[in-house]
């Protein structure tokens, strides 16, 4: 049994806390918030597990194996640290940290202590997102052209990160799992309509090495709920809809076809309309999959498939984004910097 320590039990702390009592390999053993009246909701709601407000008292149990980290962004990393540094097991909410040093650093420390560090890019253990990734593995699409994603809604506003860093983060994670490559640049136009506030809407195009694109929309200020991702190939075309109760992925075997024919100056480009099906999808929610898969790797000592290194890579284009809105949209160089070892170095565990 693997005793867990939850640092925060805020908007993201409660599921956490929920999904990690119901995993039959953990015990949460104590959960701490400087919010007194969330501590409170704890013990009503788990009589056994310990409260604290004070941190420390969590990282220093020896009965706590891994910790949780669901606070504020500004936080994670010196959080992240010292857990490392108490020999814990280390899961963090995203974004990962506010730096890619940071990231670096925090990759070091897991592996000099062999350590399962973890980013809690949940979305990635999403039934829908799993069932993309085994068809692009499988090479059915074909050669993929563009990825094109919308995540809009009214709100949640966030004082310590803009837009780009608190929804944009969603899809770029799930893209960087989906996608066989990485982007070179990024070029990011953003607007702040809120006094004193950060960017909350932007726009993120990515550009790849080939003739691979992919575009990300985030708005805090529209007047509906879109979660929507395109992804084009040559073969077949993807439609991802995480609002949709049932069909979320729905599998268009649609395209053009290109022949020059006798006319060596002109392409002709035609149209391909075949049938749309619908895969099947484990219906298994998505942060008991992410927990389970955590719990895993500690037990097998095997690196996360949301490895440090992924947040490294996730948080990378988040900083090249925010230096391109600054810039008015100039494309601006990816740094990934993952020539670093990445915490414990077998090859990932599937889910």
């Amino acid at each position: 049994m693997i005793g867990v320590g939850v640092i925060g039990y805020g908007y993201w702390g409660p599921n956490l806390v929920r999904n990690i009592d119901e995993a039959s390999a953990s015990s949460v053993i104590m959960v701490s918030d400087l919010d007194t009246e969330r501590l409170s909701k704890v013990r009503a709601r788990y009589p056994l597990v310990k409260t604290m407000p004070d941190y420390r008292h969590l990282i220093t149990d020896t009965t706590i194996d891994a910790v949780i980290i669901a606070t504020p962004l500004p936080t994670h990393f010196d959080l992240a640290l010292e857990a490392l540094r108490a020999g814990k097991h280390v899961l963090v909410e995203k974004p990962f940290t506010e730096t890619s040093e940071q990231a670096m650093r925090l990759i070091d420390e897991a592996s000099r202590r062999n350590r399962v560090l973890m980013v809690d890019h949940t979305f990635v253990y999403s039934g829908a997102v799993r069932r993309i990734k085994e068809l692009v593995m499988t090479d059915g699409l074909g050669s993929i052209y563009y990825y094109d994603s919308v995540r809009v809604n009214l709100g949640l506003f966030q004082h310590d990160v803009s837009v780009i860093w608190d929804l944009a983060v969603h899809d770029l994670s799930i893209m960087d799992y989906l996608l066989p490559m990485q982007p070179r640049f990024v070029s990011a136009t953003g607007m702040s309509h809120v006094p004193r506030g950060s960017e909350d809407i932007a726009y993120l195009t990515l550009f790849f090495d080939g003739d691979l694109i992919a575009h990300v929309h985030v708005n805090w200020l529209a007047p509906v709920k879109l979660r929507r991702t395109l992804i084009g190939a040559s073969c077949k075309m993807i439609v991802y809809d995480d609002l949709e109760p049932s069909e979320k992925v729905k599998v268009y075997d649609k395209g053009i076809t290109l022949n020059n024919g006798e006319d060596k100056y002109r392409t002709l480009i035609g149209y391909r309309t075949g049938d749309m099906w619908a895969p099947q999808l484990d219906i298994t929610e998505a942060l008991r999959s992410e927990i389970d898969h955590f719990l895993d790797c500690i037990d097998h000592s095997q690196p996360p498939i949301t490895s440090g290194e992924a947040g490294l890579r996730v948080v990378g284009i988040l900083e090249a984004a925010t230096q391109s809105v600054t810039r008015h949209g100039s494309p601006v160089e990816i740094s990934y910097c993952t020539s670093r070892p990445v915490g414990i170095t077998q090859k990932p565990r599937n889910l």
